[in-house]
Formats: C-alpha cells, structure tokens, sequence
C-alpha cells in the first residue's frame, strides 16, 4: 500500500493548477461584423396665434398684426423663419344689392414678419412687422361695414 504524502498532494495540486490554468488561456480569434440603424423624428405644424384684435376698421386704415406660436405637437425646440398671412377668401351676402359685395379684396396684408428663431416646446416666442389694410376702393364700401375676416397665417 503507498501512502499518500504532503508532498505528492501538493506536487498534484501544482500539475493541476499549471494545466488548468493553460486551458483557462486558450481561445481562437476571429473578425465578423454586422449593422445597425438609428432615424430621425420628424416634425409637426405649429399653430401661429394673433394677439390683439383689429376692429373697427375703415376704409383706408391700417393696423398691426402680431403673436406668438404654440408648438405643443413637438417634443423640442423648431426653427421658424418668418410668418407671412393671407386674408380666407369670402364674399357676403350683400347688405345693398346695389353696392359692391365685400370680398377679400378689399383687405390686404402688408409688411414682413422675419422670426429666426427657435421656438420651444410649448407657447412662446413672438412675430410682428405685418399690417391689415382695410383698403380704400374709391367706391362704396358699405357693404364692408360690421364684416369679421379670417386671417390664414404660415409659418416657415
């Protein structure tokens, strides 16, 4: 019968150790490779609001246009160049058949409403510089009297 010594445990022990930790070493390389991808959001319109209001026009007058945006359909900031108007198109039902129908014709938009600026989320930042001119036909304008105008505004 052999018996087992301090001395063979250990010198096993060490043999172990020694090839166990070679193979703890051991790998192959390789290469490979492979993709991805990210987008991009995309952005919604943002409302232009009129502060004030233009009443009581006449014939000849001109007032001022401005306001500010509400951009609650963005999660950030948009640039905005400018704001331009147009006045909807219309025609009423003339008080006086014998005087001109109002139309939109007899109103327009003057002036420019350069912006350049972000706008954040929310309501904020503000246009100005475009007029409203009731303008003076040189005729009858009475069929303009008490009439309400839907200003389209657009922002860019």
């Amino acid at each position: 019968m052999r018996i087992i010594t301090r001395k063979r445990v250990a010198a096993v022990a060490a043999i172990l150790a020694v090839g166990g930790g070679t193979m703890a070493y051991a790998y192959w390389t390789t290469g490979g490779s492979g993709s991805g991808s990210a987008s991009t959001g995309t952005t919604s319109n943002i409302v232009v609001n009129q502060t004030g209001s233009a009443t009581g026009m006449y014939p000849g007058q001109t007032v001022n246009l401005s306001g500010t945006f509400t951009n609650t359909a963005n999660p950030g900031s948009v640039y905005i160049t400018a704001v331009t108007a147009a006045v909807h198109a219309f025609s009423t039902t003339a008080v006086d058949a014998n005087k001109p129908a109002c139309t939109q014709a007899d109103f327009a938009i003057g002036g420019t409403a350069p912006v350049g600026a972000e706008v954040a989320h929310g309501t904020g930042g503000s246009w100005s510089g475009l007029t409203l001119t009731l303008t003076d036909a040189g005729t009858n304008q009475d069929n303009c009297k008490g009439v309400t105008v839907t200003i389209d505004y657009t922002a860019s």
